[in-house]
């Protein structure tokens, strides 16, 4: 085989598990949640096919079909998704949200583990509309950045300094991440929707809006909710971040 031959082949091959992956990484996940789906409703599909039996004998037996029973699973799921959204949306099911907060408020664990979900949760799907900015932070050292949602923001007690909660997600696994605190002068602000973030992320940096900025303290859209400072309380110098101090040391 000429090298101009094994260069095609081996070109090929490579272009093909380009567009063979993405392919099998979207399908492996969409087949994932299917199945969670599929299995949540399951149960309610096998009790309504045991209770139709006996008058129905021909819906018994399109029920007692694999796919049939799954298809149908999948649809008693969204459709009670969509039931459970729309009441949460509503008076009287807000209202019951707040008594279910209550009573998690009550079991340790899984008061912590709850109200950090939600608080992520609700964090970025509000986006923008309640403050939340998609920032770059210096980290893991002074000359890179990484890509991370303002959470929240608060003033330290003791240099009067607005401090930033920046969750840093991991690629290619949004879930899992970093919590650092950063002071907001110290962030880049950026432009990007959280849309825009989370598919650079998941795709490695490969899928990017085509625009970044990369000096901190620059903001390129509205500002982030701010707190208002303690009244009466003399406001001290910033002090240095670490990475300032990194710097004077070397």
């Amino acid at each position: 085989m000429s090298s101009q031959s094994h260069l095609r082949l081996r070109r090929n091959l490579i272009s093909g598990l380009f567009v063979v992956i993405p392919l099998w990484v979207t399908f492996v996940a969409v087949t994932f949640i299917i199945d969670i789906l599929v299995a949540t409703g399951r149960p309610f599909v096998l009790t309504f096919a045991r209770n139709v039996r006996s008058d129905y004998a021909v819906l018994a037996d399109l029920l007692a079909q694999g796919w049939f029973q799954s298809a149908l699973a999948l649809l008693v799921v969204l459709a009670g998704l969509y039931v459970i959204g729309a009441a949460a949306n509503a008076v009287i099911g807000r209202r019951i949200l707040r008594m279910v907060d209550r009573v998690i408020d009550y079991v340790p664990l899984v008061k912590t583990i709850y109200s950090a979900t939600r608080t992520l949760l609700n964090s970025l799907q509000t986006g923008n509309a309640s403050g939340q900015r998609v920032v770059l932070i210096e980290f893991p050292s002074r000359d890179m950045r990484a890509l991370g949602f303002v959470t929240a923001t608060f003033i330290a007690d003791d240099t009067g300094e607005e401090i930033a909660a920046v969750y840093v997600p991991t690629t290619p696994n949004p879930t899992s991440g970093y919590v650092e605190l950063v002071p907001t002068k110290r962030l880049v602000f950026l432009d990007w929707s959280a849309n825009d973030a989370m598919s650079f992320i998941v795709s490695g940096g490969a899928m990017t809006p085509g625009r970044i900025v990369m000096t901190p303290g620059r903001r390129d859209g509205p500002p982030i909710t701010q707190p208002a400072a303690p009244v009466g309380e003399p406001v001290a110098s910033p002090a240095a971040s670490p990475l300032d101090n990194a710097d004077a040391a070397r």
